[in-house]
This record gives C-alpha cells, structure tokens and sequence, in this order.
C-alpha cells in the first residue's frame, strides 16, 4: 500500500480530497504519448479519453479546454464558450511554469493555479471520461459529474466539427 502513496500524483490527491471515486490507470512510459495512443495501450474508447490543453486569450487570461484525444480544439468556438475574442495554445515550454505540468502530463485537476475550464459537450455522453493523472504514465477515470466536484467546469461544443 506505501508504494501506491508514492505514486499519487496532485490531480489523484486532490480528487481524493474532494471524497470522489475514481480509478487510476498506470502504464509504462518513457516519453509522452499521443492521447490516442494512450486510449490504444489502455483498451479505452478515444472518444471517452480526454486531452487537456491549455490556452491564452487575448486578454491575457489562461483557460483550460478538455476535449476527445482523437479530435481538434476549435478556437474559435473555444474563445466564444469562454467569452474571449480569440484564443490560441500555450507554448509548450510555457506548461510547465503555468501549471506544474508537463507536456502529455497535463490534468486539469492540480494545477498551481485554477482556471476556468471548458470540457466538449460529448463528455456528458459517457459514465465516467479518462484523462491526465498529473503526470505521464498516469490517467484517472471518474464520472464527468464528479469532475465538476473537483473542479468549476461548463460544457460546450468546443471540437472542430
């Protein structure tokens, strides 16, 4: 039981905290995977894993969009679910400062700071979703409705159509 401890990420804590079931799904790893990837080696739908990306706005604001791994963030309908004019994707060696995160090890659960975030409408479609643990190697699967206990979240039709 230690050595599960040890492996707990900030995202895993955190949902615990909150008092929500979830499970973790633990995989080798060396370098990050792409989220399809990820749903292959795990034996999990692509629509049901979630990718979590980070953006800017215009105005400076940082927002968080969560959609299927096999689809593209519009950002356009991104921007207007968040009430921005235009929003585009962090640069990538901005992650790490911003979020605590790295690339392909990003949740949206545990960052250093909260930010509002956005998860594609699809997700309501599904029991529990999959997503980042906190880190590579890890993903936690939970109900979208025990997301949102966890974190502020909205829904949106926020995917390239």
């Amino acid at each position: 039981m230690s050595k599960q401890k040890e492996t707990k990420t900030n995202a895993m804590r955190e949902i615990e905290a909150a008092g929500v079931p979830f499970e973790s799904h633990l995989f080798p790893c060396e370098k990050a995977l792409s989220g399809v990837e990820v749903a292959k080696l795990l034996q999990q739908d692509p629509d049901q894993t979630f990718k979590t990306l980070v953006t800017v706005a215009k105005s400076g604001e940082h927002y968080v969009f969560m959609v299927p791994v096999a689809e593209e963030l519009d950002l356009k309908k991104a921007a207007a679910a968040v009430g921005e004019k235009a929003v585009s994707m962090l640069k990538s060696k901005e992650l790490l400062p911003l979020t605590g995160y790295v690339h392909g090890g990003c949740s949206p659960v545990g960052m250093k700071k909260l930010f509002t975030t956005t998860i594609d409408e699809t997700a309501q479609l599904f029991d529990t979703i999959m997503f980042s643990g906190g880190r590579i190697g890890c993903q936690v699967e939970l109900a979208p409705s025990d997301l949102e206990k966890v974190i502020p979240l909205h829904y949106a039709d926020i995917t390239v159509s």
